[in-house]
């Protein structure tokens, strides 16, 4: 196949594009993130948990996996 490789000017021209400055059809409505969040909305702190340890011991900023010895 055919590869296209676009240079950083060109896609940074297409940024400031009228094009560029609209959303996608059909782009789901989502308060706060596909769609600006309502004014008393204060941002709410990742509740998933899935970066949080809790109760565990903090390895360092180096440590990428933690280790069971």
């Amino acid at each position: 196949g055919t590869r296209i490789i676009y240079d950083r000017k060109f896609l940074l021209d297409r940024r400031n594009s009228p094009m560029a400055k609209t959303p996608p059809c059909h782009l789901p409505n989502i308060p706060g993130v596909t769609s600006p969040g309502e004014g008393g909305e204060e941002p709410k702190e990742d509740s998933n948990g899935l970066n949080h340890q809790e109760g565990k011991p903090s390895m360092g900023d180096d440590a990428q996996f933690e280790m069971d010895i």
